[in-house]
């Protein structure tokens, strides 16, 4: 960036430099899509405006906006191009590791430049594994740990030189447009410990290539990062597994900002919908009516179409707040909570997001579906988006939670 980025006051501001950068997204968003036009201005504008740094703890300069402040954020810029709402999720996710697990060294550096307009990626997914637990990429040591160093805690720089990484990341949204990089790995101690590693986009060894070929969100550019023994000093690494030890909205948050992402996805989907029966569509000639619009049956189907999008936005609403709630008084009960309403947030955001997409083409006609108009992105971005993770495992831990008043498991995608 060739100038500081401007820095957010509060939430009022955010939601409108959303909804200002939403509509100035939505203009050309059909046509990044259709050619693959990487957003790379567009990103510049998203950073210099503040919005990256609204998560930053007050005490460090940042707004420190609520979560259902940044759900609303993901979710207008999401009506507007759902490809450039999914870039800064990560970059939320991993300024949150920042707040909870960094130390405060690492949270003055790394705060200021996300004030600055620094924008964090990920490196994160490993194909062919199941779990973190198998993941390849490990936090070697550059020198030899002394014999009583290996305590899983990478980050505390005892008795080594900084670390190496070695490994193949994929789906990697964000990387190739970011400054900094931010690495899941393990720890070559026995115990395998979870270290997130924040690496320079252009630090010796790393490569980010942009081979994402997805049918849906195609200029996330969430290719592959190829990590060749990259030097990472000891204070760039955070030790990520101490979330989990006790109760956590780490996965709480980043599931928030899927759900809202979706709800915008649907949201997006019926505007541009009801915006193409008004002004374009024929009426059916057995409505009698004049234009598409005054068609009853097509009245009764919008209708059906809003209270989707409707039940998909108040449900992220709640979710966002009892989030907040559970912020504010962090327990494995209120932890809970909290991932269950998210989860039924994202399921219902989901749907919504889907159904809304395909309806486009049902209510809007037939030359709805000229690929020239790339309509069809609704409903690509959404089926793309939406197979993140499993919607089912989110409903068996909603009944699971009625039945036996099971808690849901504490890990990333709850």
């Amino acid at each position: 960036m060739s100038a500081p980025a401007h820095v957010i006051s509060g939430s009022a501001e955010a939601l409108a430099a959303a909804a200002e950068l939403a509509d100035v997204f939505r203009a050309n968003a059909a046509k990044r899509d259709a050619e693959r036009l990487l957003p790379r201005e567009e990103l510049e504008r998203l950073s210099a405006g503040g919005l990256l740094g609204i998560t930053v703890p007050a005490e460090h300069g940042g707004a420190d906006v609520p979560v259902r402040t940044l759900a609303e954020v993901f979710r207008l810029l999401a009506t507007g191009d759902a490809s450039l709402a999914q870039i800064p999720q990560s970059h939320f996710v991993y300024v949150n590791v920042l707040r909870r697990q960094g130390s405060p060294a690492q949270q003055r550096f790394f705060f200021a430049e996300v004030l600055a307009g620094r924008r964090f990626g990920n490196a994160q997914s490993e194909r062919g594994t199941r779990h973190v637990q198998d993941f390849r990429t490990r936090l070697e040591p550059a020198e030899p740990l002394e014999a009583d160093g290996g305590s899983g805690d990478a980050s505390s720089g005892e008795g080594n030189g900084g670390f190496v990484l070695t490994g193949v990341k994929h789906y990697s949204t964000g990387a190739l447009f970011a400054d900094w990089i931010p690495v899941l790995a393990r720890a070559a101690h026995a115990d395998g410990a979870l270290h997130v590693a924040y690496v320079p986009r252009d630090a010796p060894g790393v490569t980010v290539e942009d081979d994402w070929d997805g049918m849906g969100q195609r200029t996330t550019a969430s290719g592959t990062v190829r990590l060749d023994h990259v030097h990472v000093p000891a204070d760039r690494v955070v030790p990520h597994h101490l979330t989990f030890e006790g109760p956590q909205l780490h996965g709480a948050v980043a599931q928030l900002l899927h759900a809202a992402i979706d709800a915008g996805i649907a949201a997006g989907a019926l505007a541009e919908a009801a915006e193409f029966v008004r002004t374009k569509s024929r009426p059916w000639f057995e409505s009698g009516h004049a234009t598409a619009a005054e068609d009853p049956l097509l009245i009764q189907r919008f209708g059906e179409l809003s209270l989707q999008v409707r039940a998909a936005e108040a449900l992220l609403d709640v979710a966002a707040r009892t989030v907040d709630a559970a912020d504010a008084e962090l327990t494995d009960d209120s932890a809970a909570e909290a991932s269950l309403a998210v989860a039924a947030a994202k399921v219902r955001a989901g749907e919504a997001a889907v159904e809304a997409g395909s309806a486009l083409f049902e209510v809007a006609g037939t030359r709805s579906a000229l690929d020239g108009l790339n309509l069809h992105r609704h409903w690509r971005d959404a089926r793309t988006h939406t197979l993140h993770d499993p919607a089912r495992w989110k409903i068996q831990h909603l009944g699971r939670h009625v039945l036996n008043g099971t808690r849901p498991p504490r890990h990333g995608l709850l």
